[in-house]
């Protein structure tokens, strides 16, 4: 028997998974009291252990790779970039046992985030179109709790919590004259994007055969002929880790048939796995045409990473034309960038059609809050892949990094909204409201497009910036730009809001270090925090993979060389410096320190004594908060 628990917090946030977790992070960094719910005993979602699938994001992967350096930055801050750069430091082995922990980590030492693993939203009670609470169960311990909130989002794919409170929702393929989309199909119909078994697999000294189960799929040849034998992309036929093309389920109820999808991709995935290591069926017994005959199967996953479900109906039902257009949108609080991927529903089972069909999108594009907001419900909010778009343009917002941007824009919102006692349905109409959100996203190193720091508190842009020595690109002025990545390059933002320039200042190398920035002012100033912001060479790729190919691309093991590792912030008082911060081995984009005693001084200097192996220092922004 289940026994009742009634709780109670200002955010209810369900799911854990690559959107939850920056969402439930985001709000209660900025002070609401949160309660993030995940079914799983893991975070991560399709990033997790679970599924072990790479996060993936604007800037692309393979053939739509969109990168330069000091040109086009497209790997996203904030969060996100914060649980990257922490897990290619601390997870050099590459475990996905070790990136659930970096992330039950983070979230255990946010004393505003209480997390209740295993534990499934089952329902909510709405009264006078407001949700009022949700019902949530733990059957691991047998607890059932009611759980009460002023602002609650559904960030768990399916859109369970949503679809409790009877929020409208979209599932399957909308028709081409819907929304006018030429990548849409003539005829609408209930079909989606399908669901993947991963697999990995090691390789050792002797031959180890293997012997697939009786129900495994047989495939041949012709079979896999645009899988297999012809991998898109930049993952070149692999061992180690497959295969995202392992596809199928997009035919039928990715939720109700959810069992039935993962009895079939087992036997898909292994039947893959039979083909690589003992050949196709019309191979002869003795030939190993894929070299696999060392190699052993070392782990299957057991749940399907699904693609898509339900759609939630926002404020705004994001399209095709937004996203190729780069629409400019007044309420934005993420971006995305990464191509209209759309899947045969069939999957494998659709031999003589590529496993995808990716059509690149020209620019960096907003993603309004109005996306995110439920048009039928005062105090719900979604993130993640079930926010509001049709199924073109949910292709390309769907993948983790932009639902992980989408879900730090939604808990920043939703922090404000509960702080100001305001519904969240009216935060996109309230200009005011809007801005504060964008510049709160933007102190927390959240990049929005075409969107600067204006902070009114910034005492740095009311000072003289000057340093030991600067680069004709890497100016001291820059770090007050107000924008702290460059996209004006290949594929960056659209160029009317690209804001061209390295937006960093970068010292002379051929000085060495240490190299020091100094603010000084004609009054004293008094200071309460100082903020800065790093380079971490947002022009690569950065993420955990399994995929040894697709990790040879990227620093991982170690901080990326650009960043800053160890500085001091001094301040002058009675003509001498004192160092009031000191720091050694850092790693991470945003720092920030808040003074305990507040002080006075008309000059404060940053000064860079190592850096992660650049020659010399970089910093893209310093705030100086009063």
């Amino acid at each position: 028997m289940l026994q009742n628990h009634s709780l109670s917090c200002d955010i209810l946030v369900a799911g854990g998974g690559p959107a939850g977790v920056p969402c439930a992070l985001a709000a209660a960094r900025n002070g609401a009291k949160v309660i993030l719910c995940q079914d799983r005993s893991v975070l991560g979602g399709n990033a997790s252990s679970e599924v072990r699938m790479h996060v993936v994001g604007a800037n692309g992967t393979g053939s739509f790779d969109r990168g330069a350096e000091l040109e086009t930055e497209a790997r996203e801050g904030g969060i996100i970039e914060e649980i990257r750069l922490e897990n290619c430091v601390r997870n050099p082995q590459r475990s996905a046992a070790i990136f659930d922990l970096i992330l039950y980590d983070l979230c255990r030492n946010e004393p505003n985030l209480t997390l209740m693993l295993n534990t499934t939203v089952t329902g909510a009670v709405v009264e006078d179109n407001r949700i009022r609470h949700a019902i949530a169960e733990r059957q691991s311990t047998e607890d059932r709790f009611q759980i009460a909130a002023e602002i609650f989002i559904d960030c768990t794919g399916d859109g369970r919590l949503g679809v409790e409170a009877g929020a409208a929702f979209l599932e399957g393929r909308e028709d081409r004259e819907a929304y006018a989309e030429s990548l849409a199909v003539e005829v609408a119909d209930s079909q989606r994007l399908g669901s993947t078994i991963l697999l990995q697999a090691r390789k050792h000294p002797n031959p180890m055969p293997y012997r697939a189960p009786t129900w495994a799929r047989k495939f041949s040849k012709q079979d896999l002929k645009l899988r297999l034998y012809s991998v898109p992309g930049e993952e070149e036929p692999t061992h180690e880790y497959g295969y995202w093309w392992a596809e199928w389920g997009g035919t039928l109820d990715t939720i109700k048939d959810n069992e039935t999808i993962r009895d079939e991709l087992l036997a898909i995935a292994l039947g893959i796995w039979d083909h690589v290591k003992n050949g196709p069926a019309e191979s002869k017994s003795n030939d190993d045409p894929f070299e696999a005959a060392n190699w052993a199967l070392d782990w299957i996953g057991f749940l399907p990473g699904k693609r898509e479900s339900r759609r939630f109906i926002g404020q705004h039902l994001l399209t095709q034309s937004d996203i190729l257009s780069s629409r400019q949108f007044a309420d934005a609080i993420a971006y995305g960038g990464w191509s209209l991927d759309l899947h045969p529903p069939e999957g494998v089972d659709a031999p003589e059609k590529a496993p995808c069909t990716q059509t690149r999108v020209p620019y960096l594009y907003d993603i309004p809050l109005r996306c995110c907001i439920a048009q039928d419900t005062e105090n719900l909010m979604f993130a993640g892949r079930n926010i509001s778009a049709t199924h073109v343009g949910f292709s390309s917002t769907r993948v983790m990094a932009t639902c992980a941007a989408i879900g730090q824009g939604v808990g920043t919102a939703a922090a404000f909204a509960q702080e100001h006692n305001l519904s969240p349905n009216v935060l996109a109409h309230s200009q005011t409201a809007i801005h504060t959100i964008q510049q709160t996203l933007h102190q927390d190193d959240a990049f929005l497009i075409g969107q600067t720091n204006r902070a009114p508190k910034d005492l740095a842009k009311s000072a003289t910036i000057t340093a030991s020595s600067e680069l004709p690109e890497g100016l001291a002025n820059n770090v007050i730009s107000g924008q702290t990545r460059s996209v004006h390059g290949p594929s960056g933002a659209p160029p009317s809001r690209a804001n061209a320039g390295s937006h960093r200042w970068m010292s002379d190398p051929e000085k060495g270090l240490p190299a020091w920035l100094q603010f000084e002012w004609d009054q004293p100033v008094c200071i309460t925090e100082i903020q800065l912001v790093f380079d971490t060479g947002l022009h690569r790729h950065l993420t955990l993979s399994h995929h040894d190919g697709y990790t040879s691309k990227m620093i991982w093991g170690r901080p990326q060389p650009e960043t800053v590792s160890d500085y001091e912030i001094k301040v002058k008082r009675k003509g001498e410096w004192v160092t009031e911060v000191l720091v050694t081995g850092n790693y991470q984009r945003l720092r920030k320190h808040l003074i305990e005693s507040s002080f006075q001084t008309n000059s404060l200097r940053i000064e860079v004594t190592g850096t992660n192996g650049l020659s010399h220092a970089r910093i893209m922004e310093v705030r100086l908060l009063s």
